[in-house]
């Protein structure tokens, strides 16, 4: 048994185990264990064990878990041969009902965060044969912006996610009020005029204030008023419990008046629902039964339950899984907006960043950025990611997809003595032998500077798929066109062009910076937004054309 095999079986037993992610750690105990020998090998062994990890944390968990499978099955527990599910945490019986929610705000560009939550529900919705919804909670218009809507639709829509409906909160403020003044007239809530940070003073220290003895009718009497007072006079808070362990449950505000216009209403209403009320009732009334979202919401579970059950409304079952992070990438809405009002980022879609746009413009594939999403499971714990970790997932589709084609940032013309007039054709995928890229060439070629620099005297070098050749001092000489000669002795493969013919670009770096440079006059046949690979480079989109210069967004390697 070879040393990659037993590091890729331990590795994959230790993915499984852990939601897909792998210890180094771990795997090198369990090598270490069987063949004590290896110690000796340290370091060999650790480079190996990141290879391979880097190698299956590509795969998803149930990708993991039938390679283990085929190559030791010994070691999968007896709960691990079962087949995995995404969704146990549910633990939902064949036919039930499924209905599930995923509910943005409409305030900024959405990001890979929002994509988790999407895809999640809509994958729950579709393995249970059920429905989703796509809600946007616009009950807040100091916050909700119309062109966000639209955006989120879009942005949606491109990641292949397609909701069966469609609703807006706001187009449900009658519901809202009729449950409001349901709980008034029950003595299960009342209006609070009491300052802002009075109220907060007295939630924290337990304390009941005046507005709380209020009987229903006058409650309900300054209810009716409260459209016509201003922002910060009057809220309507449930009546539960002062001294509740869970502050969320200290009768918290329901309603509260908001005197700017709403981005679809415009100033049709002026009191407004709050998150939890808003969000207990559309789930509610409208038959969710089965979410999915991030643990910030946990102790907001207990009021949205409490509202459901007070209002006679069907319970929704929620889990509140671990946010995941990207190391070292901007996620507040509120300094992203800062962050490009001083220019110091180009937009929401800067390359630094991970919103829907500045992915796909980079050129993240929408089924890289599901597989990746998935692959960081359904947990409680938190979980920091890289972009390598997003990268893996893309490179995986791209290797097979994306068309190749040459370019040069450092050029050096050169002559090969002797070389032919040709035309050639090669190909746009090494997987697809149909041509596509045609090339007249001559004995005259440009070269990148540095493969020139460490070309050694009579070492046979190649020119990809069209050339071999010798430096002898300062001269390149033509050896011939036959590849298996060049595969006996030869040194190095390089990329190339034409004297002639070529294209201009540019290309914008991750950090910004602009790499200015040639490509094979190939590249003119793109159409924008096309994904390619930049022979030993890495992969690039076209972005647009710039006068006579194709610009495109540098993706990943």
């Amino acid at each position: 048994m070879t040393l990659e095999h037993t590091i890729l079986k331990y590795a994959l037993q230790n993915a499984v185990k852990f939601e897909g992610k792998a210890n180094p750690g771990a795997v090198m105990g369990k090598v270490l264990a069987e063949d004590p020998s290896l110690k000796a090998k340290m370091k060999d062994v650790n480079l190996t064990i990141h290879k391979v990890l880097k190698e299956i944390h590509a795969l998803s968990v149930d990708e993991q878990l039938k390679q283990l499978e085929a190559i030791a099955p010994e070691l999968l527990e007896k709960k691990e041969k079962q087949e995995r599910n995404l969704f146990s945490v549910f633990d939902i019986k064949p036919g039930q009902t499924v209905k599930s929610a995923f509910p943005p705000g409409p305030e900024k560009y959405p990001h890979i965060g929002h994509a988790k939550g999407l895809i999640l529900n809509k994958m729950l919705a579709d393995q249970y044969g059920g429905a989703f919804v796509l809600r946007f909670e616009d009950t807040n218009p100091s916050l909700v912006k119309k062109e966000f809507y639209g955006i989120m639709l879009e942005n949606f829509e491109w990641l292949g996610v397609i909701p069966d409906e469609v609703q807006y909160a706001s187009d449900h403020m009658d519901l809202f009020y009729k449950h409001a003044e349901a709980c008034i007239k029950n003595s299960n809530a009342y209006v609070c005029t009491c300052a802002q940070d009075v109220m907060k003073d007295n939630r924290m220290k337990m304390l009941a204030c005046a507005c709380r003895d209020k009987n229903p009718d006058r409650n309900l009497k300054e209810w009716k008023e409260m459209p016509s007072k201003k922002s910060g006079d009057a809220v309507l808070r449930l009546k539960i419990g002062l001294s509740h362990q869970n502050t969320t449950m200290r009768d918290p505000v329901i309603f509260r008046v908001m005197d700017e216009e709403h981005a679809r209403l415009g100033k049709k209403y002026s009191v407004w629902p709050n998150y939890d009320f808003q969000n207990a009732i559309m789930d509610g009334a409208f038959h969710i039964t089965h979410r999915v979202r991030t643990k910030e919401f946990e102790m907001r579970s207990e009021l949205q339950r409490y509202i459901q059950d007070l209002l006679k409304l069907p319970r929704t079952q929620t889990y509140e899984l671990g946010r995941f992070n990207m190391e070292g990438v901007e996620s507040s809405g509120r300094i992203i907006r800062q962050l490009v009002q001083e220019g110091t980022l180009i937009g929401w879609d800067d390359p630094s960043l991970t919103t829907i746009v500045a992915l796909r413009r980079r050129g993240f594939l929408p089924e890289a950025i599901k597989n990746f999403v998935v692959s960081t499971g359904i947990t409680k714990n938190d979980t920091s990611m890289t972009w390598d970790d997003l990268i893996v997932h893309n490179k995986r589709i791209l290797d097979n997809i994306a068309p190749r084609f040459f370019m040069i940032h450092d050029p050096m013309h050169v002559t090969i003595t002797g070389a032919p007039a040709r035309a050639i054709e090669l190909n746009l995928n090494p997987n697809e032998k149909a041509g596509g890229r045609p090339f007249q060439t001559n004995d005259a070629f440009i070269l990148s500077r540095r493969d020139i620099e460490e070309c050694k005297d009579d070492e046979l070098m190649r020119l990809m798929d069209c050339l071999n050749f010798v430096k002898q001092g300062k001269t390149l000489a033509f050896k011939s066109t036959d590849f298996m000669e060049y595969k006996k002795t030869g040194k190095k493969i390089m990329h190339w062009l034409p004297s002639k013919g070529n294209v201009d670009i540019e290309i914008l770096m991750p950090d910004k910076s602009i790499l200015r440079a040639i490509a094979e006059h190939n590249v003119t046949t793109l159409e924008q937004g096309a994904i390619i690979q930049f022979e030993r480079f890495g992969f690039c989109r076209l972005d647009g054309k710039k006068e006579d210069t194709l610009r495109f967004w540098f993706t990943h390697r």
